[in-house]
């Protein structure tokens, strides 16, 4: 049975001159609450679905006081009492796994969540005429790159099952708009950082798989070292190269999607990149300076699939949805992520 947090539910019955609900499954996640905070910025009603497996209660009752419904997108009868008792305009669908490793050694999980647990939303969505999505997907499905930077109609050939799961779902997408109708905006985004500006939201894993958490966790003391996977990179200082993009910005485009599905517009997938990248090496030495601490690097040998360089045009973004990053230079990044783990594990 589904658990709804009281904290916030007059929320939405206070604000009926505000503009449409959105449901964001996956909310109390780290993107999730994220675009959860930028919706409610924008003037929406936001109702949230997570099972509460990786996200953080707390952020939505405390900092955000939204509506939080405790359930999972594969539960087909909660997803249909969730849509008849609520008025939702469109869906924005973060429920997903994302660690890259465990999908290969447990692809059965990412298939049956990513994969079966957004068909199941999909369908209460048409049953419920709930017809337009904003959905999380990633640049993993392009796999290996054949060029940088990375544009949309680059070929995609995921190398793991996380990214698979991923571009299975924007299969099913496209079958789903030519079927019924329900128009999607798929954004591929490239490599999550930062935190919320004024430190109300931030990245939170566990386990951390993320380069810059880990190296600022290194700084605070809650990790010995930072692992640097791989040094012989064709790369000017041998180490892998990625495109950095500030969670805020990620989840300005989301409210950005949402309006452009809300006007009408036909279903598309967006990359979201800021179009530059920077080396472990960098990261690392930016940290220090934002920081002013030691950061103690242990250098490992290469991890299997990694690119040595991962950099994604974001102009498709930019020029259909008027779209553009706020904090694209990593310091920003950096001192935003530090201002959060100080808060949170200082």
């Amino acid at each position: 049975m589904a658990i709804v947090s009281q904290a916030s539910s007059s929320v939405s019955q206070a604000s009926g001159s505000q503009k449409p609900t959105i449901l964001v499954t996956g909310g109390a996640g780290y993107i999730g609450s994220h675009a959860v905070l930028a919706l409610q910025q924008a003037g929406f009603g936001v109702v949230v679905l997570d099972n509460l497996s990786y996200g953080h209660r707390e952020l939505l009752d405390e900092e955000l006081k939204v509506e939080l419904i405790v359930g999972d997108t594969n539960d087909r009868p909660l997803l249909d009492r969730l849509f008849a008792t609520h008025d939702i305009a469109a869906v924005m669908h973060f429920a997903a796994f994302i660690n890259v490793g465990e999908s290969v050694n447990d692809p059965g999980k990412y298939y049956r969540n990513n994969v079966l647990g957004t068909l199941t939303l999909l369908e209460a969505m048409t049953a419920a005429n709930v017809k337009k999505l904003v959905f999380s997907s990633t640049c993993a499905t392009y796999g290996i790159p054949q060029a940088v930077p990375i544009a949309e109609d680059h070929p995609q050939s995921p190398i793991n099952p996380y990214g698979t799961s991923k571009l299975m779902v924007e299969q099913i997408l496209a079958d789903f708009d030519v079927a019924y109708g329900l128009k999607s905006v798929c954004f591929r985004y490239f490599n999550a950082s930062g935190a919320d500006p004024l430190s109300r939201l931030g990245e939170d894993h566990s386990p951390e798989t993320h380069l810059i958490p880990l190296v600022l966790l290194t700084a605070l003391g809650k990790r010995d070292s930072i692992s640097v996977f791989g040094t012989d990179y064709p790369t000017p200082d041998g180490t892998c190269i990625r495109d950095y993009i500030h969670v805020s910005d990620l989840a300005n485009a989301h409210v950005l999607g949402v309006k452009y599905l809300l006007e009408n517009g036909k279903s598309d997938a967006f990359n979201l990149g800021n179009g530059n990248g920077f080396s472990v090496r960098e990261v690392i030495d930016a940290a220090k300076q934002v920081t002013g601490r030691e950061i103690k690097v242990v250098q490992c040998d290469r991890r299997p699939g990694d690119p040595p360089a991962l950099v994604g045009s974001s102009a498709k973004a930019q020029e259909t949805l008027g779209w553009h990053s706020q904090y694209a230079d990593l310091n920003s990044i950096l001192t935003h992520a530090w201002n959060w783990h100080q808060k949170r594990h200082g």
